[in-house]
C-alpha cells in the first residue's frame, strides 16, 4: 500500500496547490469572500489529508499487512473526495444540499486517524 497512498498523497498535493491558485486567482471576483473561504477551506483540507496519506504510505512500510492502515488510507482518500469536493462544488454552485455531504467527509477523516492511531498503538 506504501505506492498506492504516496501516489494518492501526491496527487492530492498537487490538486491541492492547483486548486488553491485556481481559487486565489481564477475565482477572485466570480464568488463571494464567503464562498471564496469555502473554497479555502476545502483546499486546506485537501492538503493537510495528503499529507495523512503520506503518513499512512510510510507508516505502512513498518507496518505491513494492516488492515488498519489500508482502511485509514482509504477512508482518508474518501474523506477528501467527499469533504474538499462537496465544498469545491457547494463554493462553486451554490447548492447548499451540498452541505449534506460534508460531514460524512469529516467522519472519515475522523476514523481515518483514529484507525492511524489504532494500527501505531498496536504494532509500533
Amino acid at each position: 500500500m506504501l505506492k498506492t497512498f504516496m501516489i494518492l498523497g501526491s496527487v492530492n498535493a498537487f490538486l491541492s496547490v492547483a486548486l488553491g491558485a485556481f481559487g486565489a486567482h481564477g475565482l477572485e471576483g466570480k464568488l463571494s469572500e464567503r464562498m471564496i473561504t469555502i473554497w479555502e477551506k476545502g483546499v486546506n483540507y485537501q492538503m493537510f489529508h495528503s499529507i495523512g496519506l503520506f503518513v499512512v504510505a510510510l507508516a505502512s512500510s513498518k507496518i505491513t499487512n494492516s488492515a488498519l492502515m489500508t482502511w485509514s488510507g482509504w477512508l482518508m482518500f474518501v474523506g477528501i473526495i467527499l469533504f474538499s469536493g462537496s465544498l469545491y462544488v457547494l463554493s462553486t454552485t451554490g447548492i447548499t444540499k451540498l452541505g449534506m455531504i460534508t460531514p460524512l467527509g469529516g467522519v472519515a477523516f475522523l476514523i481515518a486517524w483514529t484507525l492511524l492511531a489504532i494500527a501505531a498503538f498496536k504494532h509500533l
